[in-house]
């Protein structure tokens, strides 16, 4: 068994590590200051001053006025409460536009709208996971309610021209929603600037707990709230306020709107160092993505004729935490949805492994993870099926 008092943890795409200063920010409300923010009394009511300071500080972080934010249990809520309210408030309209690259939340609804008679374009990406604005612009009809598009992908970190897409959805009238929840914290987000109309934000991904999301609504936007109830969030969002969570989920943004810059330049400074010694290292093997235009923390690499899955399990015995961009899992061996949209080869395809980092990361565990990568491969490789493939 590795130690798990050193574990190298390059996951950090599926969820990071609570912030001291987050977790700080948190405790008085988990003990003296548990009121509830919807009492009248004073006890209860000055929690609604925690709530408001939360509020300013993730406005302050994506360029959002305080009242557009509307907090949320995670971003697979706010990416369905976005795709509601777009849909039941112009009923006249029955189609959507969104990629095949789209987070699982994304996707479903997507499906569950075609379920109930919406028409639904999915739009492809090339071979670096790209999409087309063109096809994009032919694909707007004037009954097209949403055009849905994440900022990044979790998988390959490629970056989509979010700029661009916002300037001919918004020409053409159509309400565009974006899910954020990798790119916050990471890249630069201005929302007074970029005409979009929900955004939608995950905490655990940026050091706050899991539990706790944000859903931006522009001001002006017709808004229907996916859950009702209490009046709570201003009429948009029913059910008791998550005291606690809101405060680390400010304090998060608080923080990383303070770390961005060592985000985008120490910590891609230590992806780009793990890219190249990997590409160095290990033969046939390929990066996944637009190398060119990706989040900084994000290498998704692909070792070719090596199972995915048997990667993480043999990393996982010295302690490396990572991801496999492929979504095997018992009676089934399909890559990832990402990786077959973007045309890799199969025998590529199912020996990715994403590296996701932070600013915890150090140089140490780069090293480490190059150190041992290496024999790791070529062991597999010694065994697998397809090591054929590497003999042509």
């Amino acid at each position: 068994m590795a130690d798990r008092t050193n574990v190298i943890y390059f996951d950090n795409n599926a969820t990071t590590a609570v912030a001291p200063e987050v977790l700080e920010a948190m405790l008085p409300a988990f003990g003296p200051l548990y009121g509830n923010p919807s009492s009248m009394h004073t006890f209860g009511g000055q929690m609604g001053r925690w709530l408001n300071t939360a509020r300013e500080q993730v406005g302050q972080l994506i360029g959002a006025d305080p009242e557009e934010v509307i907090f949320t249990s995670c971003g697979s809520e706010s990416d369905n409460s976005a795709w509601y309210s777009a849909t039941v408030t112009q009923p006249e309209k029955r189609h959507v536009i969104t990629t095949k690259v789209e987070h699982s939340a994304v996707l479903a609804y997507g499906h569950y709208l075609e379920d109930k008679g919406y028409d639904v374009t999915w739009l492809g990406v090339d071979d670096k996971g790209q999409i087309d604005l063109e096809e994009l612009e032919r694909s707007i009809r004037p009954d097209t309610a949403l055009v849905s598009m994440m900022y990044a992908n979790n998988e390959t970190g490629t970056i989509f021209p979010i700029d661009k897409v916002a300037q001919i959805v918004k020409a053409h009238g159509v309400q565009l929603h974006v899910d954020a929840v990798q790119a916050v914290g990471k890249e630069i987000i201005d929302l007074k600037k970029l005409p979009i109309d929900y955004l939608a934000m995950s905490g655990h991904k940026l050091h706050a707990p899991k539990g706790i999301g944000v859903l931006y609504v522009r001001r002006g936007t017709r808004f229907r709230p996916f859950l009702k109830g209490g009046h709570q969030e201003r009429g948009r969002r029913a059910g008791t306020e998550n005291v606690p969570y809101i405060i680390g989920m400010g304090k998060a943004c608080e923080l990383a709107g303070a770390n961005i810059q060592e985000e985008r330049t120490q910590v891609a400074a230590m992806r780009d160092r793990l890219q190249a010694g990997l590409l160095a290292a290990i033969p046939n093997c390929k990066i996944n993505g637009d190398e060119a235009h990706r989040l900084p923390n994000t290498v998704n690499i692909s070792f070719e004729a090596v199972e995915g899955e048997a990667l993480l399990l043999q990393m996982d015995q010295y302690g490396i935490c990572a991801s496999s961009g492929s979504a095997c899992t018992s009676g089934s061996l399909e890559p990832s949805h990402v990786l077959r949209s973007m045309g890799v080869p199969f025998t590529y395809a199912h020996g990715s492994v994403r590296f996701s980092l932070c600013r915890y990361n150090t140089e140490a565990e780069v090293d480490r993870v190059l150190e041992v990568m290496p024999k790791i491969v070529h062991n597999l490789r010694e065994i697998s099926p397809f090591a054929a493939f590497l003999k042509k």
